[in-house]
């Protein structure tokens, strides 16, 4: 399969909805997880508009979303996160990409994307506890690794660091706000100044 060309894309890795979010099981059944995994890969989506989004993914259900909310699909099976994603870069790379913003699925206050591209670098927004990497901008060419799970923002850093190229850091509170955990689901109220 192809991959459209553009000079600034999103890559949003999506899991199989049925298995999303099990840690949110004390506080949510199956399907509803379900529904809320969905909902907000949805949001995300909606975020990167107008920029071209690809979904990768390895879940027939997650692709016939994707393509239901105008996404392109990278089908990656047997990948893992990292895997998936590494590999979805280099293929928005070899079409012509020149940056690729990667965004996670489980953002459900992303408003927008875009300007996280800003800038020759690599952007990072991390969690709001500074671990995780929610979303991430990168030269497409610069074979920048990615490693994600627990401490992934300071792998990030180094990574950039090794590569030799400037990095941002922006801590935007709606982008650092993830749903992994009960208590994610919860959200401050953004109309209040913080």
């Amino acid at each position: 399969m192809t991959t459209p060309s553009a000079a600034l894309a999103v890559l949003v890795p999506v899991k199989a909805f049925r298995d999303a979010k099990l840690r949110l099981a004390p506080a949510l059944a199956p399907s509803a997880r379900a529904e809320l995994a969905r909902s907000m890969a949805t949001s995300v989506v909606a975020a990167a508009s107008p920029l071209p989004v690809h979904v990768v993914c390895d879940d027939d259900e997650v692709a016939d979303w994707a393509r239901s909310v105008g996404a392109h699909v990278l089908w990656k099976p047997g990948r893992g996160l990292n895997g998936a994603v590494n590999e979805g870069v280099a293929d928005l790379a070899d079409a012509g990409t020149e940056r690729v913003i990667v965004a996670h699925a489980d953002l459900p206050h992303a408003l927008e994307l875009a300007w996280v591209a800003d800038g020759e670098g690599v952007t990072l927004v991390p969690d709001r506890h500074d671990d995780g990497t929610n979303v991430a901008a990168v030269p497409a060419r610069a074979r920048f690794t990615f490693a994600y799970g627990p401490g992934s923002f300071t792998r990030h850093v180094a990574e950039a660091h090794r590569l030799g190229l400037e990095l941002r850091v922006v801590r935007e509170p709606r982008l650092g706000w993830d749903v992994d955990l009960p208590a994610d689901l919860v959200a401050p109220d953004w109309s209040l100044p913080a």
